[in-house]
């Protein structure tokens, strides 16, 4: 039995990467009688028909996977937004990072691109924000700022791009992997808003060990998917104060002695703790 992870697949057909090389699967039956469908990001075992073909055997355990777009076993998200062109919507930011801690992903950046757009207060907003809970990374595709910097950020891992329509991931994608050129959308000037350009959900190689794959870009985000009382766990910064309050199942809204609001203008901004209670007064009102 040879293992390997799955970096494509087409019309029920799946591209394995293995020592081997890459190989063409098919799946045992089984697989759709029990409606099981391998995904992009896959682990799994396939039996040796030929050099270049096999069938996939088993499926191996995930330890996460997305919906949009559909890839599993991620190690790594940058969170990709633009200051300017779109300009930067921070609650739409921070909703994607609840996003990507949600799915138990384990490296989370935050990437600014088109900086060379940015003025140094808006740089500043984003630096004094963040910096102390997520690497930070200002890119432009134009003069190759931060490029390297990132490279060395997503080097051996599985990294998903995602962010708003029309920020320039699949530029920066371009800029990494500079023998693979993703198609590209302008943005509309009439409505500030991304042509979407990413369509079919691939690992692309960048150099051994590591692999990219684009998202679909988003103009909005709902947090229906968040349980109301595990949203205080996705706000990284609270985590080691989480437990601390008086009350056991403190929401950190009205409570007394609670050990979040007490950290606020320390370890936790005002302008994250407002967020979080923003969120969750909107999963109360949807409960």
């Amino acid at each position: 039995m040879l293992k390997g992870r799955i970096i494509k697949g087409i019309g029920g057909l799946y591209f394995v990467d293995t020592n081997n090389g890459i190989m063409e699967c098919s799946v045992r039956g089984i697989f759709r009688k029990s409606k099981i469908t391998p995904t992009v990001g896959d682990y799994v075992n396939i039996l040796t028909l030929s050099d270049k073909n096999g069938i996939i055997e088993e499926i191996l355990e995930r330890k996460n996977i997305l919906i949009r777009p559909k890839v599993s076993n991620i190690d790594c998200a940058v969170i990709t937004f633009s200051m300017i062109s779109p300009n930067i919507n921070i609650d739409l930011l921070d909703r994607f990072l609840i996003l990507a801690e949600s799915q138990n992903i384990e490296n989370i950046i935050i990437c600014i691109s088109k900086s060379d757009l940015a003025n140094k207060d808006d740089i500043n907003l984003i630096t004094q924000l963040y910096s102390k809970i997520y690497p930070v990374v200002f890119t432009s595709t134009l003069n190759n700022t931060g490029i390297e910097e990132l490279k060395t950020l997503i080097d051996k891992k599985v990294t998903v791009f995602a962010g708003p329509s029309g920020v320039g991931k699949s530029s920066l994608i371009n800029a990494i992997l500079p023998n693979v050129s993703l198609k590209t959308g302008d943005i509309s000037k009439k409505i500030e808003r991304g042509k979407h350009t990413t369509r079919q959900v691939e690992l692309l190689e960048a150099w051994k060990g590591t692999y990219i794959v684009d998202s679909p870009g988003f103009t909005s985000l709902t947090i229906d998917f968040v349980e109301k009382d595990k949203l205080d766990y996705y706000f990284k910064e609270f985590r080691d104060f989480l437990g601390n309050c008086k009350f056991y199942d403190c929401k950190h809204l009205y409570e007394p002695n609670c050990a979040i609001k007490e950290q606020i203008g320390k370890n936790i901004s005002e302008e994250r703790y407002n967020r979080y209670t923003k969120l969750l007064n909107e999963l109360l009102e949807r409960s």
